[in-house]
């Protein structure tokens, strides 16, 4: 590759490197390590400079990432045994999302802390389909296509994930949500 190809590719995958922070957010959720997530992001993005030439320019580029993303993931998840988790794996994760400027309402802080401890009891593909639908706000057909699933298996795993979130939240929990306004 020549000099002025490679400078025209650095430049063409910019736009990849936009969606860097969506990506740690998103694999520091469903792998619960910050760790693991950076390992995750850093492979993803190995992986999207080498298949480059694969992406097609003009088409959705973030979806992409995730899927690439989810094909390390999974890989990972074929090639090794989960190892376990570090003792302050989820104090590393709540720095990471407190540093990078996520800010909420106070009265919201707590409702969204303990949502997102509910989603940690989640099996890994009812976190995964919940999160890309939910949070990233994919369609189903993309978040089919990035998982490499029918989009009837997205559907089913979006009911089951939520139906989960509703039985591990207290009723007093969804009646703080539920009531959460601020107050005058």
């Amino acid at each position: 590759m020549t000099r002025r190809q490679l400078q025209s590719r650095r430049q063409k995958f910019d736009e990849v490197l936009t969606h860097l922070d969506t990506l740690l957010r998103a694999a520091s959720r469903i792998e619960r390590n910050l760790q693991d997530a950076e390992d995750t992001v850093q492979e993803t993005y190995l992986r999207a400079w080498r298949y480059f030439d694969s992406f097609e320019a003009g088409t959705n580029c973030c979806a992409w990432l995730f899927r690439i993303m989810f094909n390390v993931i999974n890989h990972k998840r074929g090639k090794q045994a989960r190892m376990p988790e570090s003792p302050n794996g989820d104090e590393e994760i709540d720095n990471y999302q407190h540093t990078n400027g996520m800010a909420f309402d106070p009265l919201k802080e707590i409702e969204a802390h303990e949502v997102l401890e509910a989603t940690k009891q989640l099996s890994e593909d009812h976190r995964s389909v919940l999160w890309l639908v939910a949070v990233e706000e994919f369609s189903y057909k993309e978040t089919a296509e990035i998982l490499n699933v029918p989009i009837g298996t997205v559907m089913s795993r979006l009911h089951r994930a939520r139906r989960e979130l509703r039985d591990l939240l207290s009723p007093q929990q969804l009646y703080a949500i539920a009531n959460s306004s601020p107050r005058l």
